[in-house]
């Protein structure tokens, strides 16, 4: 292992003073120094401040430091494997140790009082647990029983042997989120388990969490109680809490030492500390020696990397998007100039007229805007528009003088190209996000364009001369992507025309074409006289719309099988070429093309068209047409139904530091621009950005951005929030991966057969293993009992076969084995878990009550609800659906509707019994949902529902109030973070991300009803169910 002295040389070039970005302090136990996490590294410096010495460089990211109670040791977390393991140092230098070896994320939390074991939150069998790992190693151990919902952590240990802890996902995943308030809530909990007694100290509505504890048994916490911000309390032995820190700035990661002379905190990412003797908070001075990593400049390759395009009119030059740089190139791509812009993201471009000026939009201060600059680099870039409103999806008509593009949410604006004025021409919903392209029609005489009614698509059409309107479609039903037919005759979209896009997506789409007037169909005999005639033939050219009947011309186009959609029309001769994207040929979205010609039936084919999926970026110039595909410009060749790249191979560089600012601003002004609430939850949300932008000079890694960005997310208070990064310099030299054998081992015993875990891998009638038999070997290498077992069971990858020696009773066998992933094997501790709720159920009403459970409202669970309702659903007199612990997702309307399902007549065969119709009715029969507070967005949407339809009773606790539905956005590097876009209301008008929905049968299931297999709201919904009452 790696030797690491205390004072470790340091070669960087700067000395950083009063830095930000310091995480997870910890204390000595007198409390003279600290240790805490900067830059990836873990330092060390005086309680009073100074020069900080930087005391780990293992690669990666080291993190969660936690000094123990004798000063002895430095346990932290570390990820130079890929995944955070636990690590153990002298805290006066020596060699690291690597104690866990789980491909989970193991995050170090606190230590035992007698210095022999280290506590850590880890994934490896639930969405996260606490476990401890003897100082001297060994395999760690599961604390407060097996069952999959126990997910404690913050776990402190009192010296009276009991601990304090949290079990909310807001005091883990989501600290960051302020001013929560709901049944989720976290709340300050002791367990003693020499007593088994469980209590639940603190009961604010808000958040109560990460309590320390220091020898004397003084219990320290944080809480948003008082000022909607976390301060430091304290907490005595009746309850009894106390306000020590009143600050209007939160506090994070609290420590104290072991002695309580002093607490460490973070607060506006910079250290402090605070003496309970004297009540004074004080902000320790901190210099580092280091160096500026973000502003070196790094090469990044246009090559696969190209997201936006255009070709000038004369065929001869393309310009392109990759990473946000604007490039020229010839139409070969072998010569190319990369364009200066500025720091803003380019997002799309178009060539002008006279093939020398690009016009592109770019963002400023987040928000994208219009510009100008000559293609050639010779002249000044001009800013167009300056507003802090999303300008996008510009089109440009084809007498390329004037152009259309969305503003916002609400408005579609024409660009004269002249002198680059702009007017709105249009008002309506479109949102600014998931928008498709405006066009218009051959004549320049129309717009098409998509506005929302009840969230689906219709289709608009605006008359340039009159500057009116009229809706074409006017259905339930989205019409997307209208593209007019070259000729003027047509407008071609693609629609699901039976179901809706919201909320499942609106199913398989085909793609249909409209006829703007009626048509007859073509003669045979004029198309004979033609050939004699020596005058050419007028083609009509102008577009008519003719309103009467319109809906009713519609004419699908190509296959009905499939999925279709992002079309484009072009013209070749008579010829109306459709092509468009299809997963129509196993299962796997590819270009196709349709081919339209008079006295011919229509003829659909295949186009190879690497990484293309549709055509809607389809350009043509100088008679040529390209398209995008997998980050490619494609050159198509209908003919030969082939398109081949451009090749644009070209270096360029960036620094990070510019691009994570511009980052912050666009991610900032998107949720402006997009968020669900225009009053963003009561916050001043231009006051957040201008806080946190406040910090942007002192971001020194991807992690601090990640941390920065959520912080700044977190302010709004809301669900379905958060910003996700990830970077090459991220990445580690080595990974690992942990195998499930299927097999759940003794904690006190862990290489001893406990059980095996049903329908896993070593659930096979030949396999036969019994409690009590103990792994001796694997694959051929002798276990040691004293080691990790995870060390035997992860390796570079998941082995197809393992080969595993037991001994019982003295005698060894071998066992073959398939072993599955951790993830695969977390998925069948939370399948046993089900499967035992089924047998309570089949026990308790001797099989006569079905018992569903759906872990969350996607589809694989809608199939599943589905499976089982036509079966054990239809053949019992009673139904309890478990919504508890469901993540969500979108099917709730088809769970109701199924459920909605009541008889209204009956029928049959002669001699034959009489049956009901429908063939499945839920409605008819008794019905409990059970809910919890884990109960999450399309879950409480599906529980609101069913009250509103009095389908049945509801049991349990209030739901989580995290019901907002969302999309995303992504940023110039591939980061991304998520929109809450869409509120949830009941019919009253009540916003559910603030209310949840209530159940009309309260019944709480404790940390300590889990620990000892109890289920009291199961209890109650058998109860409730069996009685026969419907509500």
């Amino acid at each position: 292992m790696k030797l690491l002295p205390l004072l470790y040389l340091l070669c960087g070039s700067l000395t950083a003073q009063d830095i930000y970005f310091v995480d997870e302090p910890t204390l000595t136990p007198d409390g003279s120094e600290i240790v805490f996490s900067y830059n990836q590294d873990l330092w060390r410096i005086p309680t009073d401040g100074g020069m900080a010495v930087r005391i780990t460089a293992l690669e990666g990211n080291e993190t969660n430091p936690s000094i123990s109670p004798d000063g002895r040791y430095l346990a932290f977390s570390g990820n130079q494997y890929g995944n955070l393991d636990v690590y153990l140092m002298p805290l006066e230098g020596g060699e690291i140790r690597q104690l866990t070896f789980h491909e989970a994320d193991d995050k170090v939390e606190s230590w035992s009082w007698d210095n022999d074991r280290i506590y850590f939150t880890s994934g490896r069998e639930n969405r996260m647990s606490t476990y401890t790992v003897p100082l001297a190693g060994g395999t760690p151990s599961r604390h407060f029983g097996e069952n999959y919902f126990n997910t404690v952590h913050n776990v402190a240990e009192h010296p009276d042997g009991s601990v304090y802890f949290n079990e909310s996902w807001e005091s883990s995943l989501f600290v960051h989120r302020k001013r929560y308030r709901g049944p989720f809530n976290p709340d300050i909990k002791r367990y003693d388990a020499a007593t088994d007694t469980y209590t639940k100290l603190t009961d604010w509505e808000g958040k109560d969490m990460l309590p320390v504890i220091d020898r004397e048994g003084t219990i320290y916490f944080v809480s948003d109680r008082d000022n909607e911000e976390y301060n430091l309390y304290r907490l005595d032995g009746n309850g009894e809490t106390e306000r020590l820190v009143a600050s209007d700035q939160s506090i994070f990661s609290p420590a104290v030492s072991a002695d309580g002379s002093r607490l460490a905190y973070v607060k506006n990412y910079q250290l402090y500390t605070y003496d309970p003797a004297s009540g004074q908070e004080r902000k320790v001075p901190v210099t580092v020696s280091g160096f500026e990593g973000l502003a070196k400049q790094q090469d990044f390759k246009t090559a696969g990397n190209v997201t936006a395009f255009d070709v000038a009119h004369d065929g001869k030059k393309l310009a392109f998007v990759s990473r946000g740089e604007l490039f020229v190139a010839d139409e070969e791509g072998k010569f190319i100039r990369q364009l200066n812009t500025g720091p803003g993201r380019v997002r799309e471009v178009k060539w002008l007229k006279d093939n020398r000026t690009l016009l592109f939009n770019q963002t400023v201060a987040g928000y994208l805007n219009w510009f100008t600059l000559p293609a050639d680099g010779s002249g000044e870039m001009q800013q167009h528009t300056n507003e802090n409103r999303n300008n996008r999806h510009v089109v440009i008509n084809h007498d390329t003088t004037m152009a259309v593009y969305f503003s916002g949410r609400d408005e579609l604006r024409m660009l004269d190209l002249s002198d680059f004025s702009s007017e709105t021409i249009l008002t309506d919903e479109f949102w600014a996000i998931q928008n498709t392209l405006p066009r218009w029609s051959p004549d320049d005489a129309y717009v098409a364009v998509n506005a929302r009614r009840d969230f689906e698509m219709d289709i608009l059409v605006y008359d340039v001369d009159d500057k009116t309107h009229q809706n074409l479609t006017e259905t339930g039903v989205s019409e997307w992507g209208p593209y007019w037919s070259p000729d003027g005759k047509y407008l071609y979209f693609h629609s699901s025309r039976h179901q809706p896009g919201y909320p499942r997506g609106g199913g398989d789409a085909n793609v249909y074409r409209l006829p703007l007037r009626r048509m007859r169909e073509p003669f045979r005999a004029a198309r004979f006289a033609e050939i004699f005639s020596e005058e050419e033939t007028e083609k009509d050219s102008v577009t008519i719309i003719e309103p009467r009947g319109i809906m009713e011309r519609i004419e699908q186009i190509g296959t009905a099988f499939g999925d279709q959609g992002s079309l484009a029309v072009v013209q070749d001769d008579e010829k109306q070429i459709v092509i468009y994207g299809s997963d129509q040929e196993g299962g796997k979205t590819q270009l196709f093309k349709t081919v339209l010609s008079p006295f011919e039936d229509p003829k659909t084919e295949s186009i190879e068209a690497k990484g293309a999926g549709g055509a809607d970026d389809l350009v043509t110039a100088d008679g040529k047409h390209y398209l995008l595909g997998g980050g490619k410009i494609l050159k198509l060749d209908l003919d030969k139904n082939k398109a081949e790249p451009i090749e644009l191979d070209y270096t360029f560089r960036r620094s990070l530091r510019p691009e994570f600012e511009q980052m912050y601003y666009e991610t900032w002004a998107n949720l402006e621009e997009n968020f669900y609430d225009a009053e963003f939850h009561g916050v001043d949300f231009a006051e957040v950005r201008e806080h946190y932008a406040g910090f942007l000079p002192y971001v020194s890694t991807r992690g601090d951005l990640r941390r920065l960005i959520n912080d700044m997310l977190g302010e709004l208070n809301t669900s379905h929030f958060g910003f996700y990064s990830s970077g090459d310099e991220e990445e580690t030299t080595f990974g690992s991966k942990t195998f499930d054998l299927g097999i759940a081992f003794r904690a006190d015993a862990p290489y001893v057969v406990e059980s095996v875990i049903p329908d896993g891998p070593a659930d096979f009638y030949d396999i036969n293993l019994r409690p009590g038999d103990r792994l001796v070997e694997l694959d051929g290498q002798p276990i040691d009992p004293a080691q990790n077992r995870e060390a035997y069971f992860t390796r570079p990858s998941v082995d197809a076969e393992v080969e595993a020696t037991f001994e019982r009773d003295g005698k060894p066998f071998l066992v073959r084995l398939h072993p599955v992933s951790y993830g695969q094997g977390r998925d069948l501790r939370y399948d046993a878990w089900v499967d035992e709720n089924q047998r309570r159920v089949d026990e308790a009403t001797d099989r006569n009550v079905a018992y569903v459970y759906m872990k969350n409202m996607g589809g694989g669970e809608l199939d599943n609800f589905l499976n089982e309702m036509v079966s054990e659903g239809h053949n019992r007199d009673a139904l309890i659906l478990d919504l508890r612990y469901n993540t969500g997702g979108n099917v709730h309307n088809d769970v109701l509707q199924f459920l909605s399902q009541r008889p209204y007549l009956k029928w049959g065969y002669r001699g034959g019994e009489k049956t009901l119709q429908p063939n499945f009715i839920p409605d008819a029969k008794p019905i409990v949902l059970l809910i919890n507070e884990q109960s999450l967005s399309d879950a409480e949407m599906t529980a609101e529902g069913f009250k509103q339809l009095g389908l049945g009773t509801t049991v349990g606790m209030p739901t989580y109030r995290w019901i907002i539905f969302t999309s995303g956005g992504g940023l110039v590097d591939g980061s991304s973070y998520r929109l809450p876009s869409w509120g949830c209301y009941t019919l009253e008008g009540q916003n559910l991300e603030k209310t949840g929905v209530e159940p009309d049968v309260t019944v709480d299931n404790t940390m300590l009803d889990r620990l000892h297999g109890r289920d009291p709201q199961l209890e109650r919904a058998i109860e409730i169910v069996t009685s026969g009452a419907k509500r």
